[in-house]
């Protein structure tokens, strides 16, 4: 998980925790997990899709993923749910699915246990998130479901710092280079 450091240019990012869901010599691709859409709900994503809403959906949140493709959707969920037609298997706690039949499945009260519903990406480019690190934007912890799935969303950011013994009144925009 990426953890967004004091300092972060770009507001979109400020406090941001991210989900890495692939990284390699082509660029990286990650969720941000903690900042809930103030626009958008499952029901109104719901209407504005061909699924039938056939309960309550009030409870399901839809989150900002990144500044990329923002009209674009992604579920974040636990292992238990499989697509027929594409589910990414991140690793063993973490898969990703993009397609509506997990939307129908949710919906239907029948989709993942866990779930992050969200809309837009985070991406970068080769390189480009290796030398972010390297400049002090970005601390990295591991990911677990319980801090993803569930700790709540104001929280997650700290509680990602947390994990790695810092406080984030330890923490400083300037950063140098050993």
């Amino acid at each position: 998980m990426l953890i967004a450091m004091p300092g972060m240019p770009d507001p979109r990012f400020q406090h941001s925790l991210i989900y890495l869901c692939a990284h390699s010599s082509d660029g990286a691709m990650g969720l941000i997990v903690n900042k809930p859409s103030a626009e958008m709900t499952f029901e109104t994503l719901i209407d504005q899709l061909p699924i039938e809403n056939t309960g309550n959906l009030s409870g399901i949140r839809v989150h900002f993923g990144g500044p990329v493709e923002v009209g674009r959707g992604f579920v974040l969920h636990s292992p238990d749910f499989q697509s027929d037609m594409k589910t990414l298997q991140v690793d063993d706690s973490f898969a990703m699915t993009a397609t509506l039949d997990v939307l129908e499945s949710i919906a239907q009260g029948t989709g993942p246990e866990k779930r992050l519903i969200v809309l837009g990406y985070a991406g970068w480019g080769p390189g480009q998130l290796e030398r972010e690190i390297t400049q002090n934007g970005w601390l990295v912890c591991d990911a677990d479901t319980a801090l993803v799935f569930d700790t709540a969303d104001p929280d997650k950011w700290e509680a990602a710092l947390a994990r790695l013994g810092i406080s984030p009144l330890a923490l400083s925009s300037e950063g140098g280079t050993a």
